[in-house]
C-alpha cells in the first residue's frame, strides 16, 4: 500500500501536480536556550557556551540557524521562572545583526565603544559607523516571584492556585532575514539580585510543503533601541525633554515596507509613566505616521503569575445572595495586587506586542524617523521615570 501511494506521488509530479515531499518538510525546532539563570552577580565571566554579559545580567549565545528556501513561518517560544527574584523586572529577548560591526561582545572581549553620535549622552540606542541596535524578537516583562514563590497559600479566592511559570509565543517570521546562518541571539533582564530568573526559549520554524511557494525575500533595517542593556549606556529618560529623531535610507528595491514599533513606559512610582497613559506620536520627515497611547488596563487577569505582589485592602459594596436565598449587601474589604494595576503597555507577566505600521506610500531615498511622547515626565527626585522603545523598518525585495 505505501509503495502503491508512492507511485501516485510519482505520476501526479510527471502532470505537474502540488506534490508534497516530506524530505523538502523544513519543521525544525532550535533551542535558544535552556533554564538558564539570569542574575546580577559582580564578576561574571563570559566563557562558554551561553556568555554572560554585563555581570550575568544578560546572555548571549551563538546559534547556528537554518537557511530556507521556500515560504516558512518562525516562532518564538519563551518559559520563564523566577530563581529567586521577587519582583517585576522588564527583559528583551533579541537578535544582534551580522551588520553591526561594533556590538555587546566585542564591547566586552575587545574594548570596543559604541561609536559616537551628536548627542553622546545617550549611546548604543541608534545606528553609527558600524554600530547597529539589537532587534527585539521579544520585549517581556517578569510577573511576580512566578515559580520560586508559588506554593504560598495566600492567594485570592477567584484562582485555584498560582502558575509554576509564565509562557509566551510571537510570530517573528518578519525578522527572519536576521534569523538565517551563524547568528548571536541574546537576552537581558532588568534583574539586580543574585538569584534572578531562570528562562527557556526556542525558535519554531515550519516551511511550506507545498513546492510552488518560495521564500519572498525580505530585510529589516534597526531603527533605534532605548533599552539600557548596559555596557554604559544610561536610563532613557530624554523623551522628557526632545523627541527622538533617527534618520535612515530606504533603498530603491523596497516595497511593502512597514514600520514595526514596541514599546514600554516605566516609573514604578504614584502618578510615574509607568502607571499614566502617555501618547506616542510616531513621524516620518515631520509627518505623523501613528499616534497611539499604550496602555493595558486587563492586568488582573495575570494574577496567577504574581504571588509576591504587594497587596492593599480596598472597601467595597458588594451585593450578594444570602443564606437565606435573599439580595443583601454590605461593606467588605477586597484584595487589590499591585500586579493587578493598569500599566503603560505592559502587565507583571506579559509580553509586549509590536505595533505594526504599514507604509505604503513610502518613497526610496533618505528619511527621517520620529518618536515624541508630549507628556513624558522626567526622571527627577528618585523617579524613574523612562521608555523603552525599539523600531525597525521591514520590507519585501
Amino acid at each position: 500500500m505505501k509503495k502503491l501511494a508512492t507511485l501516485l506521488l510519482a505520476f501526479w509530479a510527471l502532470l505537474g501536480g502540488d506534490v508534497y515531499s516530506q524530505r523538502a518538510l523544513g519543521n525544525r525546532t532550535v533551542k535558544l536556550f535552556d533554564a538558564d539563570t539570569i542574575r546580577f552577580r559582580e564578576g561574571t565571566k563570559d566563557a562558554g557556551e551561553v556568555i554572560r554579559l554585563a555581570e550575568g545580567r544578560m546572555l548571549l549565545k551563538r546559534i547556528k540557524l537554518p537557511t530556507y528556501q521556500k515560504d516558512v513561518q518562525v516562532r518564538l517560544n519563551v518559559e520563564l521562572q523566577s530563581a529567586g527574584d521577587a519582583w517585576d523586572k522588564s527583559g528583551s529577548l533579541f537578535v544582534v545583526p551580522k551588520a553591526s560591526l561594533v556590538h555587546f561582545l566585542t564591547i566586552a572581549r575587545q574594548g570596543d565603544t559604541f561609536p559616537s553620535i551628536p548627542d553622546n549622552q545617550y549611546p548604543g540606542i541608534v545606528a553609527s559607523g558600524g554600530y547597529q541596535p539589537v532587534v527585539e524578537l521579544m520585549r517581556f516583562m517578569t510577573p511576580f516571584g512566578v515559580g520560586h514563590y508559588s506554593h504560598s497559600k495566600q492567594k485570592p479566592v477567584y484562582i485555584p492556585r498560582y502558575a509554576d511559570k509564565v509562557e509566551w509565543q510571537q510570530d517573528v517570521t518578519d525578522r527572519l532575514s536576521l534569523l538565517q546562518g551563524d547568528v548571536y541571539v541574546g537576552v537581558w533582564i532588568d534583574t539586580w539580585t543574585d538569584a534572578g530568573y531562570k528562562l527557556s526559549a526556542q525558535l519554531h520554524f515550519s516551511e511550506t510543503r507545498a513546492k510552488h511557494f518560495p521564500l519572498v525575500k525580505s530585510r529589516v533595517l534597526p531603527l533605534t533601541n532605548t533599552v539600557a542593556y548596559g555596557f554604559g549606556q544610561r536610563l532613557p529618560d530624554f523623551f522628557a525633554t526632545r523627541n527622538l529623531e533617527v534618520p535612515f535610507r530606504l533603498p530603491s528595491v523596497a516595497k511593502n515596507a512597514r514600520l514595526i514599533y514596541i514599546v514600554t513606559g516605566h516609573g514604578g512610582h504614584s502618578g510615574g509613566d509607568e502607571f499614566t497613559p502617555q501618547e506616542n506620536i510616531l513621524r516620518i520627515n515631520g509627518q505623523q505616521i501613528y499616534r497611539f497611547t499604550p496602555w493595558r488596563d486587563d492586568c488582573a487577569s495575570f494574577r496567577r503569575f504574581n504571588p509576591t505582589s504587594g497587596v492593599w485592602l480596598r472597601s467595597d459594596t458588594a451585593t450578594y445572595i444570602g443564606a437565606d436565598g435573599k439580595r443583601a449587601s454590605k461593606v467588605i474589604e477586597e484584595r487589590i495586587a499591585s500586579s493587578d494595576l493598569s500599566r503603560s503597555n505592559w502587565c507583571p507577566g506579559s509580553d509586549v506586542q509590536p505595533v505594526v505600521i504599514p507604509l505604503p506610500h513610502l518613497q526610496a531615498g533618505n528619511h527621517v524617523f520620529s518618536v515624541s511622547i508630549p507628556n513624558a515626565q522626567p526622571a527627577t527626585d528618585g523617579k524613574m521615570n523612562h521608555w523603552l522603545v525599539s523600531a525597525y523598518l521591514y520590507w519585501e525585495e
